[in-house]
């Protein structure tokens, strides 16, 4: 059966839905927790009990595995595993990205895939790593498309298949591969080949890639980061339209003694204390953690809980319409986290296409603000206003005689009918004592009515304060005393 891709709710670009594969549906966004039958901290029974829904394995792992080959093929990976939900399987590319060569074929690594009943299998792509050139890129982009094509043509256009992205750090390769894939029919879209952004913090090149390989992307395509594993950025990329997950981070951090936490991670042995409410936390102290001969299990199983736990706070924040607000709570936590947060919002204006058009609240919450989707909305919205021949934008209260109307003034959006005064985004904001930077925001609003209305004449009553900030925003305006 294909995999299917339906979308329940929307805030920014990023999508609460439901990713269904054979029999089996999951909600996104979605945290799939690698799981290593060789290696592994936490069971896949344990996994589900702490309610994660699906998990990746690696099919190259068990192709190659003397224990565990025979068993999968004969009792499914299900089975094995001990876990009845949505289990995807990649295909071997993380070897190959590290060793340079496995020992398997793109259609050799399908049909084994295909054998241990895989919910979603992943053809043989080229990671490029973000450092090579644009020759190898274009070259490794093109094995990856044909290895696609040669998946879809070869298992058909019901088999559940990924269709992974790359292109390296160039966003038209991106775009232009996202766009293929689109167009040979893949519903489930990894983005691949970002790992090495992520590990070196390049979070501003990170927003670039996905935000490229999405323009090209069918908006109607689940899309799935690969190895985005810290829970600090997940918030991020949703906003961007990543819906899938997975990460190794909870095992991997475990392993070097580190504690996460929705904001980062901290060394286990520099903390006195453990600030989170899951049960190995609240039935261990600091010290009992770092004495116990099962530490590393202990740290694993709080890591993921951790993870799984934002996701969920993400889902809801999707359902109330308060996502960016989280994005901002969590890109505050490190400065290459608020470089790509920045970076995102510079593509406020496409975002703004996909975000919903009614939300719970807006919270103003410093400069980055006045560049959220919201704003520019707003700021187009003012074009439709049909306004008589005179108007005050009052921005101190006043209502003074010989205009035909008055329109009040709520930065960061600008003025506004008194008859939308309760509705979103002038009814539900909550902004502190005004700053020049959300009045300079507001002052753009201003302008774009003026810019609009060419027949109509716009002054502005404002206080001494902000004069200088109205005559640099909005020069030639009459600014009444």
């Amino acid at each position: 059966m294909p995999i299917t891709f339906e979308v329940m709710e929307k805030d920014i670009a990023g999508r609460q839905g439901r990713l269904k594969a054979g029999s089996r549906t999951i909600r996104t966004p979605a945290l799939l927790p690698v799981i290593n039958p060789h290696l592994q901290p936490v069971t896949a029974g344990e996994m589900k009990e702490m309610g994660a829904e699906g998990l990746i394995t690696n099919a190259y792992i068990f192709s190659r595995s003397e224990e565990f080959r025979e068993q999968a093929l004969s009792h499914g990976l299900h089975r094995v595993l001990g876990f009845d939900g949505l289990i995807m399987t990649d295909s071997g590319s993380f070897q190959l990205s590290v060793y340079g060569e496995v020992e398997i074929t793109n259609m050799e690594t399908l049909r084994f895939q295909e054998a241990i009943g895989s919910d979603i299998h992943v053809p043989l792509d080229i990671p490029t790593p973000p450092g090579a050139d644009r020759l190898q890129v274009e070259r490794e982009l093109g094995l990856t498309m044909t290895r696609l094509r040669e998946a879809r043509e070869t298992l058909g256009p019901d088999a559940p298949l990924a269709g992974p992205v790359q292109g390296g750090i160039f966003p038209d390769l991106r775009e232009q591969a996202g766009r293929e894939v689109g167009e040979l029919g893949f519903s489930f879209c990894p983005i691949g080949a970002v790992v090495p952004l992520m590990e070196a913090y390049r979070y501003g090149e990170l927003v670039d890639v996905v935000m490229a390989a999405k323009k090209g992307i069918p908006a109607s395509s689940c899309v799935h980061l690969f190895g985005a594993g810290h829970p600090a950025m997940f918030a991020l990329a949703v906003a961007m339209g990543c819906d899938v997950f997975d990460s190794a981070a909870y095992a991997l951090y475990a392993r070097e003694g580190r504690y996460l936490t929705p904001s980062g991670s901290a060394k286990l042995q520099e903390l006195s204390e453990l600030p989170c409410p899951c049960r190995i936390c609240r039935s261990h102290s600091a010290d009992e953690l770092r004495e116990s001969p099962e530490k590393e299990r202990l740290l694993a199983l709080h890591n993921l809980h951790v993870s799984l736990a934002e996701i969920s706070r993400i889902r809801q924040a999707i359902q109330d319409g308060v996502l960016w607000e989280l994005v901002d709570e969590r890109c505050r936590s490190h400065p290459a986290l608020l470089k790509g947060y920045r970076a995102l919002l510079s593509r406020a204006a496409t975002l703004e296409e996909r975000d919903r058009v009614s939300k719970r609240r807006f919270f103003y919450r410093g400069s980055e603000s006045c560049a959220r989707t919201e704003v520019i909305r707003y700021h187009a919205m003012l074009e439709r206003l049909t306004l008589p021949s005179t108007v005050l934008v009052s921005m101190d209260g006043r209502e003074l005689p010989g205009f035909d109307l008055v329109l009040p003034f709520r930065p960061p959006f600008g003025p506004y009918p008194p008859e939308l005064g309760e509705t979103f985004p002038i009814g539900q904001s909550e902004i502190p004592d005004w700053d020049e930077v959300m009045v300079a925001a507001g002052c753009w609003g201003i302008a774009n009515l003026i810019e609009t209305h060419p027949g109509c004449r716009v002054s502005i009553s404002c206080p001494d304060k902000w004069t200088p900030v109205v005559r640099k925003e909005v020069p030639g305006v009459e600014v009444l005393p």
